[in-house]
């Protein structure tokens, strides 16, 4: 190769070489072309809604930036906008638009303004969630010891279906659907809310409510107080599971407050009832019910001796129970008890009571024994807390009453009823044999003596042909007669056919009979 070959190479090869460099310098300075997205919305709320930019080439740069927004599409910073306030530190920047309506539909898109005007990013839509209905509480009415009318008005339902509402009703201002409420439909308008099952005597704090998707809005809250009930006796009852087979015989159904033992109190203490109640099963359910029926409020198990509106039935194991409740604290007491005789007139003095035997289908206590001319009281659970004595000298029983005093010695079969509350009763009889076949006749009784071991009156007695009966006290007031197998009070004469040496038997613990066998 010659030297001008040579030379005009590297010529080129320099002038290439100027050319590349130049170039390279030249492009240093280009800018890419600003560009902006709107990339994320964020915690749409019913009144507001954050929405993310970001600026994907800021060019030289933007004066200002921010988001625009409007109900129609492809919305412009001519209508409404948030200008971006923060730091400059990253692309991604963040507005949050308030003041927006609920449940309406909004167009969004981040601009950026320069010296050229302003750019946007794409379009997003977003829709506000709805607010909490409005609703206004209807004034009280018709407000009786247990009742009252109240309800509302949902006026407005917040953009969203309202699927609930009603009245909340509690002692404690303000109620909440936390507490006792009604629910009366769905949906606006006026609707009217009966509360029952109250409280006499009882301030009471109520307001309309009404649930949409949103949450639970409420009225004004309004107070009324319930007028108190002038009782003169208090009753509640006591159904459970064990009634039935507790009180064969009688119109008592399981769980049933209409057709159930009950406890009730003095008309000079209301609050506080008594009664006693036999339970049979091996376990027992109740309640205690205050109306004759499952209308009114019903207590259950509270716990260590309270008493709850919303417990659970309460359990016992069988036995014939002294029940006491203190409507007002809400407590009560079940002790099982076990009755019979005790004072001087009897074998165990003032020491023992002589027990007695409970009897179902009476529901009485029942037994005999012998008495010298002293006197007596009834006691259970030797106990002197659960005693009764007569004030009156009759057959009423009174707690802690007057000693009861016997003035014949004789054998006497009892009988002591304990079923009405604060009314109970007992009889102390003598009873002996009468009648044409008698050796006294018609004129004059042949006493007749307990027998513990048969649980029964008995005599031995030569009689002859003729008719007998039995009868208490030397008196017609209370006598039995008529079939054997079924005494009843003043029943038919009982013939005797045959003469001779007579062993008989009284059986008064259940359904009055009697035996008559010739020995």
């Amino acid at each position: 190769m010659n030297r001008i070959s040579i030379f005009r190479i590297l010529t080129i090869l320099f002038a290439a070489t100027i050319i590349i460099v130049a170039c390279t310098k030249e492009n240093s300075d280009v800018r890419l072309n600003p560009q902006l997205s709107t990339s994320q919305i964020l915690d749409v709320k019913s009144d507001s809604a954050t929405v993310i930019g970001f600026v994907i080439a800021a060019g030289d740069g933007f004066t200002e930036k921010g988001v625009c927004y409007s109900t129609d599409t492809l919305p412009t910073i001519e209508n409404n906008k948030v200008i971006y306030t923060g730091e400059d530190k990253s692309a991604t920047f963040s507005v949050t638009i308030s003041g927006l309506n609920y449940v309406t539909k909004y167009h969004v898109r981040a601009y950026g303004t320069n010296a050229s005007g302003t750019l946007y990013g794409e379009g997003f839509t977003f829709t506000t969630l709805p607010i909490l209905p409005t609703v206004t509480t209807t004034a009280i009415s018709d407000v009786t010891f247990t009742a009252a009318t109240t309800g509302g008005n949902v006026t407005a339902d917040g953009g969203a279906d309202v699927t609930a509402r009603g009245v909340c009703y509690s002692l404690i201002s303000p109620p909440s659907i936390a507490d006792s409420k009604t629910s009366d439909s769905v949906g606006l308008g006026e609707f009217v809310s009966e509360l029952s099952g109250l409280l006499d005597d009882t301030t009471y704090y109520v307001r309309a409510y009404a649930t949409n998707s949103a949450g639970t809005a409420y009225g004004e809250v309004l107070e009324f107080t319930t007028p108190e009930i002038l009782i003169t006796t208090r009753t509640w009852y006591v159904p459970g599971d064990y009634v039935a087979a507790s009180y064969p015989g009688s119109t008592f159904l399981d769980w049933d407050p209409a057709n159930s033992p009950f406890i009730q109190s003095l008309e000079t203490s209301s609050d506080n009832l008594e009664g006693y109640i036999y339970m049979a099963n091996a376990t027992n359910q109740f309640k205690f019910a205050t109306q004759p029926d499952w209308n009114g409020i019903n207590y259950g198990d509270g716990g260590a001796g309270l008493l709850n509106a919303t417990g659970e039935n309460i359990n016992l194991p069988s036995g014939y129970y002294k029940m006491n409740v203190d409507a007002a604290s809400l407590t009560y007491t079940a002790v099982t008890t076990v009755w019979g005789v005790i004072g001087d007139a009897t074998p165990g003095s003032w020491n023992t009571e002589t027990p007695l035997t409970y009897e179902p289908a009476s529901m009485t206590w029942k037994g005999g024994l012998h008495l010298t001319a002293a006197s007596i009281k009834f006691r259970a659970n030797q106990d002197w807390a659960y005693n009764y004595g007569s004030n009156d000298g009759n057959d009423t029983l009174q707690h802690d009453g007057a000693n009861i005093p016997i003035a014949i010695e004789d054998d006497y079969f009892f009988v002591l009823d304990l079923s009405h509350p604060n009314a109970y009763t007992y009889t102390a009889n003598r009873w002996g044999l009468i009648g044409s076949a008698t050796p006294g006749g018609w004129d004059s009784d042949q006493n007749m003596t307990w027998d513990d071991v048969n649980q029964s009156l008995t005599i031995t007695v030569d009689l002859i042909v003729g008719e007998i009966k039995f009868r208490a006290n030397d008196a017609w007031d209370i006598n039995l007669g008529g079939d054997i197998n079924a005494l009843e009070p003043g029943g038919a004469n009982i013939a005797i056919s045959e003469a001779g040496n007579y062993t008989i038997h009284l059986f008064l613990t259940n359904v009055p009979i009697c035996t008559i066998v010739k020995n």
